[in-house]
């Protein structure tokens, strides 16, 4: 297969900082589309992968998996695209298509392992998929999605991760207008969460664990704040959550906010990976038919769905812009959760 080397940003090694390197992309083929990437979002999993923190990491690695461009070339079996479009590349770029999960358009769930944008098995050119953080990328079009024009392009890329990540749980769990709705922490998943429960129509609360960010909670569309660490104030809210949507991505006790599930709420974890310390206490869960519950990304039409709505109601998300030059530092700063909402690199800068 005939290959083109394009500039890029990775690192060799878990130690080493990101750097300007040179990858191959492979022609486009009938069924591919070729974009030049115009803006992508920076992610935790870019660096967690950077820095091997969850193993398993090929090197060299080119992170980043949440990808706004423009479509410069299609191949010769591509009807739904056409060269000069908007389009967005999120986690996935492959998936089986033929288990149950893929079926059901839940490729991210696929029972084979969905091929991820990065470190994934590249099919076409063996080794792994290179990411974002590149000048150009060429992906099969059914893993493609069309990109609102109304939208501010740099502010959709973290759409592609934090926007379905959080959009997914809502509508699998049915939120809407009567629904009552919590979060879990106000970072890049959060303030996506309040923003899309908050265009759904649903009623929602912000769980902090300080109150210095209320103001900015209620500018995103929270209704209410909670501070979890206030007994009296976590009593005030017992029994009222349909849904919690949980983004700490770290261990933590989620046992306080079982109790103010309603019946038959669910309390949903999607920033953490890994073992609860905490005992989960089962006595209010089986009280009150309770549950807990995770969920990850989404797949390519729920994605495009999300796309769609934010394009009508105008949602996207709080953004810093940087340059690529600057990504080493601003993976030190998202450690410090020194970012208002979610970095963005301006591709040009490569």
């Amino acid at each position: 297969m005939n290959t083109y080397s394009v500039k890029a940003y990775g690192t060799e090694s878990k130690e080493a900082d990101l750097k300007e390197m040179n990858i191959e992309r492979r022609e486009a083929t009938p069924k591919d589309v070729e974009i030049e990437i115009l803006f992508c979002g920076v992610c935790h999993s870019d660096l967690h992968t950077a820095r091997n923190d969850w193993g398993g990491t090929k090197y060299p690695a080119v992170p980043g998996h949440e990808i706004v461009g423009r479509i410069t070339k299609i191949g010769s079996e591509v009807s739904k695209f056409k060269v000069g479009d908007l389009a967005g590349v999120g986690c996935i770029v492959d998936s089986c298509g033929t288990c149950e999960s893929c079926k059901q358009d839940l490729e991210q769930y696929c029972q084979t392992g969905f091929v991820g944008t990065y470190n994934g098995k590249d099919e076409h050119l063996g080794g792994h998929t290179f990411g974002g953080y590149s000048q150009k990328v060429v992906v099969d079009a059914d893993h493609v999605l069309k990109i609102p024009e109304n939208l501010d392009l740099a502010a959709v890329a973290p759409l592609l991760c934090a926007g379905i990540t959080t959009w997914s749980p809502l509508r699998h769990w049915n939120v809407g207008p009567n629904s009552k709705v919590a979060v879990v922490g106000l970072g890049g998943l959060g303030h996506m969460a309040i923003k899309l429960a908050k265009g759904l129509g649903a009623e929602v609360t912000l769980f902090s664990r300080t109150p210095g960010k209320t103001e900015d909670a209620k500018q995103l569309g929270a209704d209410h704040v909670v501070i979890s660490t206030d007994d009296s104030q976590m009593k005030s809210v017992a029994g009222k959550f349909d849904v919690i949507i949980d983004t700490v991505p770290y261990d933590h006790d989620i046992n306080p906010y079982i109790s103010t599930l309603n019946i038959n709420g669910t309390h949903v974890l999607v920033g953490y990976l890994g073992g609860l310390e905490d005992i989960i206490n089962t006595v209010p869960m089986i009280m009150g038919r309770k549950s807990v519950a995770g969920s990850v990304i989404g797949g390519i039409a729920e994605t495009q769905e999300m796309l769609d709505f934010c394009g009508e109601h105008n949602i996207v998300s709080e953004i810093e812009i940087i340059k690529m030059q600057e990504i080493n530092e601003a993976y030190e700063r998202m450690l410090k959760s020194d970012v208002r909402y979610r970095f963005v690199i301006d591709m040009q800068s490569l």
